[in-house]
C-alpha cells in the first residue's frame, strides 16, 4: 500500500450513501467489459481482414505478456486486498488472492495500448473506446472495494508496458529477419544475372 492509497480509496470506494446506480454501473463494467471485449476480439479474429487479424493476435500476445508480468509481481510481492485489511466496503464476492497489480487493469490496458499501437489513424474512435473501457474497469475495481488505487495504477502500467514490449519485439524481429535476408537476396540476384 502506498501513501496515497488510503485517501483515494476512501474517496472512490462506494459506501452505504453511494447511489445504487453507481454500484451497478461498476459491477457491469467490472464483470461484463472483459467478456464483451473477448467476444469482439474473437469476432475480429474470425471475420476481420488479414491486417485486423494480425492486430488482434498482437493484442492477445500483449495481454498474455501483461498477465505473465502481473503473476510474477504478485508471486514476488503478495499484497492484501482492502477487504482483507477490513477497509472500505466490498460490493462483490471475491477471493483473497494477492491484489498488486490488478489483473483486470493490466489486461484492459494491454488491450487498449495494443489497439493504440496497431490501429490505423482512421479508427481512432476504437482506441478512445479501448482506453475509456480500461479506465472504467480500473475505477470499478476500486469503487467495488476489490483493489486499492495503487493496484489499478500498477496494472495499467504493466498492461501498457507489456503491449509496448510485444510490439517493439515483433518490430525488431521482423526488421532483423529482413536485414538478414537482404544480403542473401542480393547474392542470389547476382548469381542469376551472371548465369
Amino acid at each position: 500500500m502506498f501513501f496515497f492509497d488510503l485517501f483515494l480509496f476512501a474517496l472512490i470506494n462506494a459506501d452505504a450513501q453511494t447511489p445504487l446506480f453507481s454500484i451497478q454501473l461498476a459491477r457491469v463494467l467490472s464483470a461484463w467489459t472483459p467478456n464483451i471485449s473477448a467476444a469482439l476480439v474473437l469476432l475480429a479474429l474470425l471475420f476481420g481482414s488479414p491486417a485486423v487479424r494480425r492486430t488482434m493476435l498482437m493484442l492477445l500476445l500483449s495481454m498474455a505478456t501483461a498477465w505473465a508480468i502481473t503473476r510474477l509481481i504478485r508471486w514476488g510481492f503478495p499484497a492484501p486486498r482492502p477487504f482483507q485489511l477490513e477497509m472500505g466496503t466490498l460490493w462483490v464476492q471475491h477471493g483473497g488472492r494477492a491484489s498488486f497489480p490488478s489483473q483486470h487493469a493490466s489486461g484492459a490496458f494491454a488491450l487498449a495500448m495494443a489497439l493504440a499501437l496497431g490501429v490505423t489513424r482512421h479508427r481512432k474512435a476504437l482506441v478512445v473506446l479501448g482506453f475509456a473501457a480500461a479506465i472504467g474497469i480500473c475505477w470499478s475495481r476500486v469503487h467495488l472495494g476489490v483493489h486499492f488505487p495503487s493496484d489499478v495504477i500498477a496494472g495499467a502500467l504493466v498492461g501498457s508496458i507489456g503491449a509496448v514490449i510485444v510490439w517493439n519485439a515483433t518490430f525488431w524481429l521482423r526488421r532483423r529477419r529482413y536485414l538478414r535476408a537482404v544480403p542473401h537476396i542480393k547474392k542470389l540476384r547476382l548469381r542469376l544475372r551472371t548465369q
